[in-house]
C-alpha cells in the first residue's frame, strides 16, 4: 500500500494541519510517512499544499509527482491539482467553495460540502477534518483512532476539548462517500 497524496487550498484553511495529522497517524502505525509543506508567498489567504506519502515501504522521496489522491480545498487548488492524479485516483473537491466539476473523466471525483458540513457541527474550522474523514473512508490509508490519537498529542490538554467535535467531523466526512 502507498498512498502519495497533494492537500491544498488557502493558508488558514488546514491543509497543514490535515497532512501533518495523517502523517502522525502513520507513524503511529509504525508505517513509512513522509509530509512535505509548501506556501505561497502570503501567510494566511495565500496558497498552501503538502504532500503526503504513506506508505508499508521505505519513502524514497517525499514530493509526489504522480499523487494516488488529492483534497482541494479551493478552486485555485482544483486548477493546478487536478492533472496531477494518477488515473483511478481519488479527487476530493470542497465543493462549498469550489463552483466547477472536475474535468478528468478517469478519475474517481467526490463533491464534498466541507465548509457546510463544519458550520452544521458548530465550527466552520473543522472543514478540513471533514475531508480527512472522507479520505480515510476512501484510503484506509490509516485508522481514524490513530488520527485521533495523532490529534490529542498535537492538541494537548488546553484544547482536548476539540477532539470530540474533530471525531464528528471525521464522521460525517466518512458518510458522505460512503458507497
Amino acid at each position: 500500500m502507498e498512498e502519495r497524496v497533494v492537500m491544498a487550498g488557502f493558508g488558514g484553511q488546514g491543509v497543514m494541519s490535515m497532512g501533518q495529522l495523517l502523517t502522525y497517524a502513520g507513524m503511529i502505525e509504525n508505517k513509512n510517512v513522509s509530509w512535505l509543506p509548501s506556501y505561497g508567498p502570503e501567510m494566511r489567504g495565500g496558497t498552501a499544499n503538502c504532500n503526503v506519502i504513506v506508505s508499508d515501504t521505505p519513502v524514497g522521496s517525499p514530493i509526489v509527482t504522480e499523487a494516488t489522491g488529492a483534497i482541494v480545498m479551493n478552486r485555485p487548488s482544483l486548477d493546478k491539482f487536478e492533472s496531477e492524479i494518477v488515473q483511478g485516483g481519488n479527487l476530493l473537491i470542497n465543493s462549498s467553495l469550489i463552483d466547477r466539476k472536475a474535468e478528468r473523466e478517469d478519475i474517481n471525483v467526490y463533491y464534498i460540502p466541507a465548509n457546510d458540513i463544519a458550520v452544521e457541527l458548530g465550527n466552520g474550522k473543522v472543514a478540513n477534518m471533514v475531508m480527512l474523514g472522507a479520505y480515510l473512508e476512501l484510503t484506509k490509508a490509516v485508522k481514524v483512532e490513530s488520527v485521533v490519537e495523532a490529534l490529542k498529542k498535537v492538541f494537548g490538554e488546553r484544547k482536548a476539548h476539540l477532539i470530540p467535535l474533530n471525531e464528528k467531523a471525521l464522521q460525517r466526512g466518512a458518510e458522505m462517500v460512503k458507497k
